[in-house]
């Protein structure tokens, strides 16, 4: 039999995972708009990997080339926005969708995360992308 008790850890564990999820991607979120690879870092986890395509080029890779990318050239160059649209969680695994505009002043992208909690601690493990406007600087 289920109690108010049982009922209200529950409800308390779900608000608790998705804070908890939710801080995670905005870690990420940060991080690439301000290039704080430290930030990224602990966002993902070390054997994560990124997946989409941007004008032609597939990045295909190790998280690590993001890292790079964000430190060489952060998001944020005066109008990036980004939101975290929706997030699913089942037990230890998640998953977010975010939206970014302004991203290198004029790119969009819809970002897919997957997320899953490992020994206690929720941890980006790959992140897809899609190009959805918006051209890179050269």
């Amino acid at each position: 039999m289920t109690t108010s008790s049982d009922l209200k850890e529950d409800q308390q564990s779900l608000v608790g995972d998705y804070d908890a999820i939710s801080n995670v991607v905005q870690l990420c979120l940060d991080g690439e708009a301000k290039g704080d690879v430290t930030k990224l870092q602990e966002a993902f986890h070390q054997d994560a990997r990124m997946f989409g395509e941007l004008a032609g080029t597939r990045y295909d890779v190790p998280i690590q080339e993001l890292f790079d990318m964000a430190a060489q050239g952060p998001a944020d160059t005066g109008n990036y926005q980004s939101r975290i649209v929706s997030i699913t969680q089942v037990g230890d695994a998640a998953t977010a969708t975010v939206a970014e505009e302004g991203y290198w002043g004029t790119v969009s992208f819809i970002d897919f995360f997957s997320l899953c909690r490992i020994s206690g601690t929720w941890k980006i493990v790959n992140k897809t992308f899609a190009h959805v406007g918006g051209e890179p600087p050269a």
